[in-house]
Protein backbone atom coordinates (compact mmCIF):
# COMPACT_ATOMS: atom_id res chain seq x y z
CA UNK A 1 0.00 0.00 0.00
CA UNK A 2 2.70 2.33 1.34
CA UNK A 3 2.58 6.09 3.01
CA UNK A 4 2.54 9.30 1.37
CA UNK A 5 3.49 12.13 3.14
CA UNK A 6 2.19 15.50 1.18
CA UNK A 7 5.06 18.76 2.63
CA UNK A 8 3.18 22.29 1.83
CA UNK A 9 5.27 24.85 3.12
CA UNK A 10 3.21 28.12 3.96
CA UNK A 11 3.27 31.93 4.93
CA UNK A 12 0.09 33.81 4.89
CA UNK A 13 -1.85 30.82 3.24
CA UNK A 14 -4.55 30.86 5.47
CA UNK A 15 -7.23 31.72 2.51
CA UNK A 16 -5.52 28.75 0.58
CA UNK A 17 -4.70 25.43 3.45
CA UNK A 18 -8.16 24.52 3.95
CA UNK A 19 -9.36 23.73 0.35
CA UNK A 20 -5.43 22.45 -0.89
CA UNK A 21 -5.99 19.90 1.67
CA UNK A 22 -9.14 19.19 0.62
CA UNK A 23 -8.87 18.83 -2.77
CA UNK A 24 -5.70 17.10 -2.95
CA UNK A 25 -6.93 14.43 -0.70
CA UNK A 26 -10.27 13.94 -2.93
CA UNK A 27 -7.24 13.66 -5.74
CA UNK A 28 -5.58 10.73 -4.29
CA UNK A 29 -8.62 9.47 -2.38
CA UNK A 30 -8.66 6.24 -5.52
CA UNK A 31 -5.22 5.42 -4.43
CA UNK A 32 -3.85 2.70 -2.64
CA UNK A 33 -1.63 4.84 -0.34
CA UNK A 34 -2.17 6.09 3.11
CA UNK A 35 -2.01 10.06 2.70
CA UNK A 36 -1.00 12.56 5.31
CA UNK A 37 -0.01 16.14 5.17
CA UNK A 38 2.48 18.20 6.92
CA UNK A 39 1.97 22.14 6.95
CA UNK A 40 5.38 23.75 7.50
CA UNK A 41 4.55 27.42 8.57
CA UNK A 42 7.19 30.01 9.30
CA UNK A 43 4.90 32.07 11.74
CA UNK A 44 2.82 33.42 9.33
CA UNK A 45 1.26 36.56 10.37
CA UNK A 46 -2.25 35.93 9.01
CA UNK A 47 -2.52 33.34 11.73
CA UNK A 48 -2.39 30.02 9.17
CA UNK A 49 -0.09 28.38 11.43
CA UNK A 50 -3.33 28.26 13.97
CA UNK A 51 -5.40 27.44 11.40
CA UNK A 52 -3.29 24.47 10.23
CA UNK A 53 -3.77 23.37 14.08
CA UNK A 54 -7.10 23.30 13.88
CA UNK A 55 -7.25 21.27 11.07
CA UNK A 56 -5.06 18.74 12.76
CA UNK A 57 -7.57 18.65 15.55
CA UNK A 58 -10.02 17.68 13.30
CA UNK A 59 -7.95 15.31 11.25
CA UNK A 60 -5.48 13.20 12.50
CA UNK A 61 -4.07 13.03 8.72
CA UNK A 62 -2.89 16.35 9.15
CA UNK A 63 0.12 17.22 10.50
CA UNK A 64 1.91 20.77 11.44
CA UNK A 65 5.77 22.01 11.89
CA UNK A 66 6.01 25.61 13.48
CA UNK A 67 9.05 27.07 12.88
CA UNK A 68 9.33 30.72 14.43
CA UNK A 69 9.38 33.11 11.33
CA UNK A 70 10.59 32.63 7.80
CA UNK A 71 13.34 30.69 7.25
CA UNK A 72 12.75 29.82 3.63
CA UNK A 73 11.67 27.07 0.80
CA UNK A 74 14.69 25.00 0.89
CA UNK A 75 14.74 24.75 4.54
CA UNK A 76 11.37 24.06 4.86
CA UNK A 77 11.68 21.03 2.68
CA UNK A 78 14.52 19.64 3.73
CA UNK A 79 12.98 19.78 7.46
CA UNK A 80 9.89 18.08 6.20
CA UNK A 81 11.63 15.67 4.32
CA UNK A 82 13.98 14.79 7.74
CA UNK A 83 10.82 14.03 10.14
CA UNK A 84 8.90 12.31 7.14
CA UNK A 85 11.67 9.83 6.64
CA UNK A 86 12.23 9.42 11.02
CA UNK A 87 8.01 8.46 10.24
CA UNK A 88 8.96 5.80 7.81
CA UNK A 89 6.97 7.33 4.84
CA UNK A 90 7.68 5.62 1.22
CA UNK A 91 6.57 9.12 -0.79
CA UNK A 92 6.22 12.54 -0.37
CA UNK A 93 5.52 15.77 -2.61
CA UNK A 94 6.33 19.46 -2.27
CA UNK A 95 3.24 21.03 -2.74
CA UNK A 96 2.67 24.61 -2.80
CA UNK A 97 -0.35 25.77 -0.87
CA UNK A 98 -1.75 28.46 -3.99
CA UNK A 99 -3.27 25.82 -6.32
CA UNK A 100 -0.41 26.98 -8.92
CA UNK A 101 -0.06 23.05 -8.40
CA UNK A 102 -3.05 21.02 -9.62
CA UNK A 103 -3.88 18.35 -7.01
CA UNK A 104 -5.32 16.89 -10.10
CA UNK A 105 -1.45 15.60 -10.96
CA UNK A 106 -0.57 14.22 -7.70
CA UNK A 107 -2.20 10.48 -8.88
CA UNK A 108 -0.19 10.35 -11.88
CA UNK A 109 2.88 12.07 -10.51
CA UNK A 110 2.71 9.14 -7.83
CA UNK A 111 2.29 6.18 -9.87
CA UNK A 112 4.74 7.27 -12.33
CA UNK A 113 6.82 7.02 -8.69
CA UNK A 114 5.94 3.70 -8.74
CA UNK A 115 6.28 2.35 -11.63
CA UNK A 116 9.66 4.16 -13.27
CA UNK A 117 10.92 7.15 -11.22
CA UNK A 118 12.70 8.32 -8.18
CA UNK A 119 11.90 11.53 -8.79
CA UNK A 120 8.73 13.53 -10.54
CA UNK A 121 9.18 16.59 -11.77
CA UNK A 122 5.93 18.12 -12.77
CA UNK A 123 7.10 20.19 -15.87
CA UNK A 124 5.69 23.11 -17.59
CA UNK A 125 8.38 23.00 -20.73
CA UNK A 126 8.12 19.20 -21.92
CA UNK A 127 5.25 18.28 -24.68
CA UNK A 128 1.78 18.88 -22.91
CA UNK A 129 2.90 21.31 -20.05
CA UNK A 130 2.56 24.93 -19.99
CA UNK A 131 1.28 28.01 -18.23
CA UNK A 132 -1.82 30.02 -17.19
CA UNK A 133 -2.87 33.44 -16.60
CA UNK A 134 1.02 34.45 -17.41
CA UNK A 135 2.46 37.52 -18.64
CA UNK A 136 5.09 37.24 -21.59
CA UNK A 137 7.42 38.87 -18.75
CA UNK A 138 6.96 36.21 -16.54
CA UNK A 139 7.19 33.23 -19.12
CA UNK A 140 10.31 34.89 -20.14
CA UNK A 141 11.90 34.88 -16.72
CA UNK A 142 11.00 31.32 -16.27
CA UNK A 143 11.57 29.83 -19.27
CA UNK A 144 15.09 31.85 -19.86
CA UNK A 145 15.86 30.74 -16.45
CA UNK A 146 15.51 27.19 -16.80
CA UNK A 147 17.42 27.68 -19.92
CA UNK A 148 20.25 29.45 -18.27
CA UNK A 149 20.44 26.52 -15.25
CA UNK A 150 20.08 23.58 -18.21
CA UNK A 151 22.88 24.78 -20.09
CA UNK A 152 25.31 25.72 -17.11
CA UNK A 153 24.63 22.72 -15.36
CA UNK A 154 24.74 20.72 -18.54
CA UNK A 155 21.41 18.55 -17.78
CA UNK A 156 18.21 17.67 -20.07
CA UNK A 157 16.03 18.03 -17.48
CA UNK A 158 13.62 20.70 -19.15
CA UNK A 159 12.02 22.44 -15.77
CA UNK A 160 14.62 23.08 -13.52
CA UNK A 161 13.09 25.23 -11.61
CA UNK A 162 9.43 23.54 -10.98
CA UNK A 163 8.48 23.01 -7.66
CA UNK A 164 6.07 20.69 -7.98
CA UNK A 165 7.70 17.09 -7.49
CA UNK A 166 7.42 13.36 -5.79
CA UNK A 167 10.14 11.84 -4.29
CA UNK A 168 10.70 8.12 -3.64
CA UNK A 169 11.80 7.44 -0.40
CA UNK A 170 15.28 5.59 -1.52
CA UNK A 171 15.77 9.14 -3.36
CA UNK A 172 15.73 11.28 -0.74
CA UNK A 173 18.20 8.98 1.21
CA UNK A 174 20.46 8.68 -1.63
CA UNK A 175 20.81 12.17 -1.53
CA UNK A 176 23.25 14.03 1.02
CA UNK A 177 20.32 15.99 2.56
CA UNK A 178 23.07 17.83 5.20
CA UNK A 179 25.02 19.76 1.88
CA UNK A 180 22.14 20.85 0.60
CA UNK A 181 23.04 24.91 0.38
CA UNK A 182 19.87 26.82 -1.46
CA UNK A 183 17.00 28.18 0.13
CA UNK A 184 15.21 29.60 -2.54
CA UNK A 185 13.78 28.72 -5.36
CA UNK A 186 17.16 27.71 -6.50
CA UNK A 187 16.66 24.48 -3.61
CA UNK A 188 14.75 23.26 -6.76
CA UNK A 189 17.60 23.40 -9.69
CA UNK A 190 19.81 21.78 -6.59
CA UNK A 191 17.47 18.88 -5.70
CA UNK A 192 17.49 17.78 -9.17
CA UNK A 193 20.98 18.11 -10.31
CA UNK A 194 22.21 16.37 -7.18
CA UNK A 195 19.53 13.67 -7.99
CA UNK A 196 21.11 13.23 -11.44
CA UNK A 197 24.70 13.16 -10.09
CA UNK A 198 23.58 10.55 -7.67
CA UNK A 199 22.36 8.48 -10.78
CA UNK A 200 18.26 8.63 -9.77
CA UNK A 201 15.47 8.08 -12.41
CA UNK A 202 14.13 11.32 -13.02
CA UNK A 203 11.39 11.87 -15.00
CA UNK A 204 9.29 15.02 -16.20
CA UNK A 205 5.36 15.17 -16.52
CA UNK A 206 3.89 17.65 -18.30
CA UNK A 207 1.60 19.95 -15.84
CA UNK A 208 -0.03 22.92 -16.89
CA UNK A 209 1.30 25.52 -14.17
CA UNK A 210 -1.66 27.95 -12.83
CA UNK A 211 -1.15 31.53 -11.29
CA UNK A 212 -1.88 31.70 -7.55
CA UNK A 213 -5.81 31.83 -6.59
CA UNK A 214 -5.53 34.25 -3.55
CA UNK A 215 -2.14 36.09 -2.30
CA UNK A 216 1.19 37.35 -3.36
CA UNK A 217 3.97 35.50 -4.64
CA UNK A 218 7.03 34.52 -2.61
CA UNK A 219 9.81 35.80 -5.43
CA UNK A 220 11.70 38.48 -4.53
CA UNK A 221 15.71 39.47 -5.94
CA UNK A 222 17.15 38.37 -3.66
CA UNK A 223 15.64 35.02 -4.48
CA UNK A 224 16.27 35.11 -8.49
CA UNK A 225 20.01 36.31 -8.00
CA UNK A 226 20.47 33.17 -5.31
CA UNK A 227 19.26 31.03 -8.29
CA UNK A 228 21.69 33.33 -10.60
CA UNK A 229 24.79 32.83 -8.49
CA UNK A 230 24.09 29.03 -7.20
CA UNK A 231 23.95 27.28 -10.21
CA UNK A 232 27.94 28.30 -10.90
CA UNK A 233 28.61 26.93 -7.62
CA UNK A 234 26.93 23.64 -8.11
CA UNK A 235 28.79 23.68 -11.50
CA UNK A 236 32.25 24.65 -10.11
CA UNK A 237 31.54 22.66 -6.92
CA UNK A 238 32.16 25.24 -4.55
Amino acid sequence: MGRLLILIPTYNERENLPAIIQAAAQSLAGESVEVDFLVIDDNSPDGTGQLADQLAAENPHVKVMHRPGKLGLGTAYLAGFRRGLDEGYDYFFELDADFSHDPKYLAPMLNLARREADMVVGSRYVEGGGTENWGLLRKFISQGGSLYARTILGVKVRDLTSGFACYRRQALEALPLAEIRSNGYSFQIEMKYRSLRAGLRVVEFPIVFADRRVGKSKMSRQIFLEALTMVWKLRLGV
